[in-house]
Parts: structure tokens; sequence; C-alpha cells
């Protein structure tokens, strides 16, 4: 069987970054960090880490390598939530020190895309009712942070 892990390069900060996320969502640990023993095309033996870390049911690894490329859009890590009390806990976490967008994007103060959406939200999309999910996709393209409750309210028309 293969095995699919999703990997992020940090410039600085990798494992304040990865024991923040864990500690956010359920299920979640840092499985190891280690340094890298060898010299490395970004530094000398024992200046580059790397790590394995799991989110939710999510496998990842990260490297901590100094400058490369700046994470962007993308790639994103999408938390969907059960309840707006979830929703707002993991907004304000991730917002810290961040910047908030619009239909519940926001980037974290590594810069790293999260998409911090309910769990209803896909279902209200997937409704048969084509007027139904135009409102609702009407009602999310004016949040920032998405609410459930005018969400449900948008759908119910």
């Amino acid at each position: 069987m293969m095995k699919v892990t999703q990997h992020l390069w940090f410039e600085k900060d990798m494992e304040a970054a990865i024991g923040f996320y864990a500690t956010l969502i359920p299920g979640s640990s840092v499985h190891w960090v280690t340094p890298v023993m060898a010299d490395t095309p970004s530094g000398p033996a024992g200046s580059v880490k790397i790590a394995s870390f799991t989110l939710g049911d999510q496998r990842y690894m990260a490297i901590e390598a100094g400058p490369l490329d700046p994470f962007n859009h993308s790639f994103s890590i999408m938390v969907e939530c059960e309840t707006q009390g979830d929703l707002d806990r993991l907004w304000d976490a991730l917002r810290e020190g961040g910047s908030v967008e619009q239909c519940g994007w926001l980037k974290d103060r590594w810069g790293l895309s999260w998409q911090i959406a309910p769990t209803r939200l896909g279902e209200l999309m997937s409704d048969p009712d084509p007027d139904k999910v135009r409102r609702v996709t009407a009602a999310m393209l004016k949040m920032v942070k998405l609410d459930i409750a005018p969400l449900e309210a948008a759908a119910a028309g």
C-alpha cells in the first residue's frame, strides 16, 4: 500500500508551528523532530530540521530549512467544524498574528493558508435545490469568518 503525506517547508519556527497546530485539532500529535546531521544546500549539519506530525487524520512532514518559496493559496489546510464554537476557537487561534480573508480563509503567523468551514456548509452547498445553493453561496461570499446561523437562514430563504 502507498502512503500519501503532505509536506510543508518552513523558513523558521517549524517546531513552534507544528506544536501549535497539534494543540488545536483533536487527534493531532507531533511524532518526532530531528536535525539533519549532514550538510545540506540549506546549511551545515544540524541547522536543518525535519519533523513528522498528524493533524486530525492527515499525515504531514515538515522541514525547517530557511527561505525558499513562501506559503501561498495554492496549498491550504481545510478544517471542517461541526459546531460554531469549534469554528470560532480555531479561527481565533489561527488568526492571532496572521491575517483574515474572505470566505473562511486566513493565513496564520507562519503564512500558511487555512480554510475554516462548518461541515454544514458542504451539506447546504450540495442541496439539490439550486435556489437554496445560490442563496447560501451569496451569504457565504459576504462573510470573512463563516457563521452557520446566517448560512442556515439563507438556505431557508
